[in-house]
């Protein structure tokens, strides 16, 4: 459907698409169908949006394995991850920008943090901050979560990436603990 190959789809592009695989809309419904796929509200559908409004939330199981993750990093049990919540787990210090002196050990935490957040601010702007709730924890999973279609699959990775076993391992080029 992405006609000039610009990684998104404008409103033509995708009223276009619907009609070449003879979905029967019109342009009103249509327009309709594209704010609610058009998440962040600029105008264009990125891939990413589309497959998080074609497939939907995360089963219930899959939430539940966040959470765990979530609940490993929230230390202080205050409800939310922030910096100091990832200090003492991720020893940023092996991290390269830290190595070479372009950054310190606090601003490659809370670029990871960023992170979390990306994907809850498209539709929450007002909720970068730095500090990652479940909500954004979650949405943040939501987005991964509709490219694998196994839920095994789903739980290795979780717990590879997180130790949610409790093992120790080093990811990125810094160390991750429990």
């Amino acid at each position: 459907m992405d006609d000039d190959n610009s990684g998104d789809l404008d409103f033509g592009e995708f009223y276009k698409g619907m009609k070449d695989y003879r979905i029967q809309v019109s342009e009103t419904d249509a327009q309709r169908l594209f704010t609610i796929f058009d998440i962040n509200k600029d105008g264009v559908i990125v891939y990413d949006e589309f497959l998080r409004r074609a497939i939907g939330p995360m089963s219930q199981f899959r939430q539940m394995i966040v959470k765990k993750a979530f609940n490993k990093f929230d230390k202080d049990g205050n409800g939310v991850i922030n910096v100091d919540d990832l200090k003492g787990v991720y020893d940023a210090s092996c991290h390269p920008d830290v190595r070479m002196g372009r950054k310190t050990e606090d601003e490659v935490l809370s670029e990871f943090l960023d992170t979390f957040e990306l994907n809850y601010s498209l539709e929450h702007p007002q909720s970068k901050d730095r500090v990652i709730t479940l909500d954004e924890f979650i949405e943040y999973y939501n987005n991964i979560s509709v490219s694998i279609d196994d839920d095994r699959y789903f739980e290795m990775m979780m717990n590879n990436a997180w130790k949610l076993d409790g093992k120790k391992t080093y990811q990125k080029g810094w160390a991750t603990q429990n």
